[in-house]
């Protein structure tokens, strides 16, 4: 059991971190802190957070293991508050959606005390931000990717996948590099295409009767086109080179189908349709390539 956690950043992913090691009874305190402190406040109301920190340095002061849950593109700044406190027996990790960029924030910001931070991404989320929508049982049955580096401390890598295991999710160890290329592909491209698609939709002179008509298809595809547009913002900012090449091939895929349509090609059309039909039935969600895995 850890003494205290201590939360930067009192949202739905260290609001229900927090709510889960509480659950799993795997620390007796959590203090949090926020950059508005009216986030944090509601927090502490709500029973995620047991103290509210007025800092970063506060929150982490003290604890003896430590969740950085901010916005990717606030890493380095926020490691640079409070790296006077890193230490190398504390466990510092952060649930960022992109992790060359965080790996390099925290090569910049932590120098000598780099050892301690193991990065980490939850394959888990919302639509809907906020800590009012925490949940201890957000990460069970999830997978978490852990990219640590050579340099990173091997205790501590064993400790995060221990901590993750115990709230009943699944962890796998990739490199920075690997995961940003794969996430680029399954996550952060498709939630580009959702965005644009929705508003392709929604913007032209008929978009709110075709609205009107949408079934559980539609509502589906788009579903990931109502989440935070700060957070998305820095997501694809921040894997940009990864996203934009996996936006090019899927162009090329449409342009395909687009082409024998163009060309009145039924035969192949169905033929190139059914093969990706049958693809998809026959794709169940496995480990990535590469990747090594722990079940909890």
């Amino acid at each position: 059991m850890f003494n205290q956690l201590g939360v930067i950043g009192c949202g739905l992913m260290g609001g229900s971190f927090a709510l889960a090691m509480k659950k799993a009874g795997l620390v007796r305190r959590v203090v949090g802190y926020s950059k508005s402190p009216s986030t944090t406040e509601t927090a502490r109301k709500l029973g995620v957070i047991d103290v509210a920190a007025e800092s970063a340095l506060l929150a982490v002061s003290g604890s003896d293991i430590v969740l950085l849950a901010v916005p990717v593109a606030a890493t380095e700044s926020t490691l640079r508050a409070v790296r006077h406190l890193v230490d190398p027996k504390v466990l510092f990790m952060d649930v960022g959606s992109t992790k060359c960029d965080v790996v390099d924030a925290a090569k910049r910001a932590l120098g000598k005390q780099l050892p301690a931070f193991v990065p980490a991404h939850p394959i888990a989320g919302k639509e809907s931000a906020g800590v009012q929508h925490a949940d201890a049982t957000l990460y069970q049955g999830r997978q978490v990717i852990l990219t640590p580096l050579p340099q990173t401390d091997a205790a501590l890598v064993q400790k995060a996948t221990d901590v993750w295991s115990a709230l009943g999710a699944q962890v796998l160890k990739m490199t920075p590099e690997n995961h940003d290329a794969a996430f680029a592909a399954v996550s952060h491209l498709p939630h580009l295409l959702a965005f644009a698609f929705f508003q392709a939709v929604a913007s032209q002179p008929a978009g709110r009767d075709f609205l009107s008509l949408a079934g559980p298809g539609f509502r589906d595809f788009t579903r990931i086109a109502a989440s935070d547009a700060a957070v998305w913002r820095d997501i694809l900012m921040a894997n940009k080179t990864e996203v934009l090449l996996q936006s090019r091939l899927f162009r090329q895929a449409l342009d395909a189908l687009e082409a024998m349509m163009q060309g009145g090609d039924a035969a192949q059309l169905e033929a190139r349709i059914r093969l990706i039909a049958e693809a998809r039935a026959n794709w169940h969600m496995n480990v990535p390539r590469g990747a090594s895995r722990k079940d909890s």
